[in-house]
């Protein structure tokens, strides 16, 4: 059989052959024992590390190497011909599994091509293995990475770090989890996190370690701690009340001068249900409707009013702004509840009626008592008698006491003109 023959039967073996020169540049090389050229690069690196240098080894050799789970029984012998400082090898795969397969074969394939990045290197700080997430984060490939040191890539102060920790994991014999910062390609600060810990390589102790880069994810956790500290200090020193409610109405946060508003601590009016703060109104069953239409997402925010009720008892009409947050189509998880106006706390008092609330608006508006008994078709005995008994019901002896009572109870708009009823159906109203 001819060397071309004897190649094309090596082709079919589990044997790796190979030529190299002193630099211990591939000249040639070949066999079935690996199933591309990148893993056989890995395989002669190997054995660059392990086997003498070419014009320093004797004339044969023998021996056995260890590669990925694998047992290589491996000859080598310098090249007849002096002066050429070539190397000639061949290695033999002993303990071959039933039908040529390769222990661990299917997890080795998938740590080179996993997301996290993961390395072996030797004592000494040479990288033996490297996987394509680990060569990405210096912006290279494993081959490119292996047979390197840890200097090659990493900035002094960083050298020493990771050396140091290598030091640690080889005294402890122990994994380590931890969290690194490192330089990355585009000279920015990266983050990883992950595990380092010892592995047994050729009869050798060796670090290995995986790691996750977490860089982009504690950006975000960073930009979400400051959204938060903001939000906090917007919550408790804008001097406006407000709330976190959940979907099921129950306050899992609140500010300073909400707890103020209901004359009670903040500790005691977290986890209360938000409709025991609301007053009996006919309009509850308005703000319930919309409410259930801001968690179902089909509105995202909501302007009414309600009459809230504090510890003692008194009453005030608020303006309260709803806000959903976030801004997914699934249900809403939260709500936010804004107070930007309030009425003076009272106590709870008869209902007025729908005339008694437009004569208010009437009086506010600066008409008139002849005005008013025309534009509501009332005579004027009729007419005297509502005004006596508003200033009774409200406690204000003149017309401009009975506008200024209109506005501080919350019976009349605060910002509307002409002046107006603050809701279509009033809870001081009977209709």
């Amino acid at each position: 059989m001819d060397e071309s023959g004897l190649k094309a039967l090596l082709d079919h073996l589990r044997v790796s052959w190979w030529e190299v020169d002193a630099r211990w540049r591939v000249l040639e090389g070949g066999g079935g024992a690996f199933a591309d050229s990148h893993t056989t690069r890995r395989f002669l690196d190997r054995m660059r590390q392990e086997l003498p240098a070419p014009g320093h080894s004797p004339a044969t050799g023998l021996g056995q190497a260890q590669f990925e789970g694998r047992t290589f029984d491996v000859g080598w012998h310098l090249d007849e011909s002096p002066g050429r400082g070539r190397v000639r090898g061949l290695a033999v795969e002993v303990g071959v599994q039933p039908e040529g397969a390769r222990r661990y074969a299917a997890f080795a394939n998938f740590a080179d091509f996993a997301p996290a990045a993961a390395f072996i290197r030797d004592r000494d700080g040479l990288y033996l293995w490297a996987n394509h997430a680990y060569a990405h984060l210096y912006a290279t490939t494993p081959e490119e990475v292996v047979g390197k040191y840890i200097e090659d890539f990493d900035s002094q102060a960083d050298a020493v770090q990771f050396r140091a920790l290598d030091q640690e994991i080889l005294t402890r014999g122990k994994p380590v989890r931890h969290t690194l910062s490192y330089r990355r390609s585009d000279g920015s600060t990266g983050q990883a996190a992950g595990h380092r810990f010892p592995v047994q390589e050729n009869a050798e102790t060796c670090i290995a370690g995986i790691y996750v880069d977490i860089t982009e994810h504690t950006r975000a956790m960073v930009q979400r701690r400051e959204a938060e500290e903001n939000l906090q200090a917007l919550r408790d020193h804008s001097g406006l009340p407000c709330a976190l409610l959940s979907a099921n109405g129950r306050v899992v946060q609140a500010s300073a001068a909400a707890a103020e508003l209901f004359q009670t601590c903040r500790s005691d009016l977290v986890g209360r249900r938000a409709h025991t703060l609301l007053a009996p109104a006919p309009d509850l069953g308005d703000l319930h409707g919309r409410w259930n239409g801001l968690i179902a997402r089909r509105i995202r925010r909501v302007e009414t009013s309600a009459v809230l009720v504090d510890v003692q008892g008194l009453q005030r009409r608020a303006q309260l702004h709803l806000t959903t947050v976030g801004r997914s189509n699934a249900r809403a998880r939260n709500v936010w509840a804004v107070v930007t106006h309030q009425s003076l706390a009272h106590a709870a008092q008869p209902p007025l009626t729908a005339a008694q609330i437009r004569i208010l608006s009437l009086l506010a508006e600066g008409s008139s008592n002849g005005e008013i008994a025309a534009a509501l078709k009332l005579s004027r005995q009729t007419l005297d008698y509502h005004l006596s008994r508003l200033r009774e019901l409200l406690g204000a002896a003149t017309r401009p006491a009975l506008v200024a009572r209109a506005y501080v109870l919350g019976i009349l708009a605060p910002r509307a003109w002409p002046p107006r009823s603050a809701t279509a159906t009033h809870p001081l109203s009977s209709t």
